[in-house]
């Protein structure tokens, strides 16, 4: 029996953008860790690196895509990632049928990200057990059970009266209408669509969420309820498993330069993978920045062209009081000693590694779940500021002086050493979400 057990095999597919990668990699990590073999199972967009490749225990497979990735710019990104599920139903489906060929019937279990419920049509035909894994919050799971259940027409057509866009959603509060994450997922009717599809359930036997119940509570206790099977909230997987998983290169030249700053003097400023900024909002940025009189440790991403068009006299002013890397290490550089804060789209993996640290923040969110957390962690857990409007100098100024040098950035800073202790807390023996891992290993190891 303990050498059966031991062979057991967990096929994990994810979504291909690094927010989705990333937990995704922690979590085949940390169930490695329990005895399991791992199969990860990826199209040809966005692979972890090979270097991230080699972990013992680990096996990759690619299958082939027949949705090329420019396609996301014609069809828009919800229309592209339904497609995508389309086109690979059947690719994964022979990939599946392969393994059970080569290996013995050793699958335990297919986890796949909630955006890739392709997987879910393989998992039946071959009788397997299936889990959903939400790689954001739990919130965001909620807002799209209630979107999957409006008429967009009729939606929009309400929307246009104030009073029902202040009004708060059931059993979600603070948020209200006006706060449901649809601004930036292209027109309405089909990304209500693409809800109805990431909340069906299927034949899934349980859904794992990346979160803590010290922060979600009421939103999980609401998915319980709604969806009728085990939640599993085994949250930060960042702290219960450390997993190379980054689809860009790191550069740890910035450690150094905080080496030699102030205790909580700098600003770090990472708008995540995929955010894009006007050459204008980068100018105002870095006026805004010069003039705070703060350090600052600013990530351009490898594919911005923002830095060499930058004026003479602001390129001056930048590498006088700050630090510009293509891309940072970024858990490395939220427990630096020297960090006060952190300027974020507010992706969810941004804001557990923040929140884990103690790092209180400027929310810039563009889009999405990005939206929802802002909103949690401005008006629910005030450890931040939500920066609105047009992105100019006098704001940019003011907000990273409230979050650094006011009265008022210590006292977020003290709330987000209370949420980083209870975070803490849940992954150690006896935590919630240590329980909620412990649980779902042994529901794996029974199946």
């Amino acid at each position: 029996m303990e050498k059966r057990e031991a062979k057991r095999r967990i096929v994990l597919v994810s979504a291909p953008a690094q927010g989705h990668v990333t937990p995704m990699m922690q979590l085949g990590k940390a169930l490695n860790l329990k005895g399991f073999l791992i199969t990860v199972v990826q199209g040809e967009i966005n692979q972890v690196s090979s270097s991230a490749q080699q972990s013992s225990g680990f096996q990759y497979i690619t299958i082939p895509e027949s949705v090329p990735e420019s396609e996301v710019m014609r069809l828009g990104l919800v229309k592209f990632l339904m497609k995508l599920n389309n086109a690979r139903e059947a690719s994964f489906k022979d990939c599946i049928g392969r393994l059970l060929l080569q290996q013995g019937n050793d699958i335990a279990c297919i986890i796949y990200d909630e955006i890739t419920y392709f997987c879910a049509a393989a998992a039946k035909d071959f009788n397997l057990p299936s889990i959903i894994f939400s790689t954001t919050t739990a919130t965001h799971r909620v807002c799209c059970t209630v979107l999957s259940k409006l008429n967009a027409k009729k939606f929009l057509m309400d929307m246009q009266d104030p009073l029902v866009q202040d009004k708060v959603v059931e059993n979600l509060h603070p948020f209200r209408y006006k706060d449901v994450p649809i601004s930036g997922m292209g027109p309405l009717e089909p990304y209500i669509e693409f809800c109805r599809e990431i909340v069906n359930k299927r034949t899934a036997s349980a859904v794992i969420i990346n979160t803590a119940s010290c922060l979600e509570n009421s939103s999980l206790s609401w998915l319980q309820q709604e969806l009728g099977i085990p939640v599993y909230p085994l949250g930060p997987l960042h702290i219960t498993a450390s997993a190379k998983s980054s689809l860009l290169e790191e550069d740890k030249s910035c450690i150094e330069w905080l080496d030699k700053q102030k205790p909580k003097s700098v600003i770090y400023i990472s708008f995540g993978s995929l955010a894009q900024m006007e050459t204008k909002e980068v100018l105002e940025m870095a006026r805004g920045l010069c003039d705070s009189n703060q350090p600052f440790l600013w990530v351009a991403r490898p594919d911005s062209e923002w830095i060499e068009s930058l004026p003479e006299e602001v390129s001056k002013m930048v590498s006088k009081r700050g630090y510009i890397v293509k891309w940072a290490p970024q858990k490395e550089v939220l427990a630096h000693p020297a960090l006060g804060g952190f300027w974020s789209h507010c992706g969810w993996n941004s804001t557990l590694e923040s929140i884990v640290e103690g790092v209180p923040m400027i929310c810039t969110p563009s889009s999405g779940e990005q939206k929802l957390n802002a909103k949690y962690i401005e008006s629910v857990w005030r450890i931040g500021i939500k920066m609105e409007g047009e992105m100019e100098r006098g704001g940019v100024e003011r907000a990273v002086k409230r979050l650094i040098v006011d009265e008022e950035g210590a006292g977020m800073r003290e709330r987000a050493h209370v949420l980083k202790e209870k975070l803490k807390a849940s992954v150690r023996s006896g935590g919630s979400s240590h329980k909620a891992f412990d649980d779902l290993v042994k529901y794996l190891k029974a199946e």
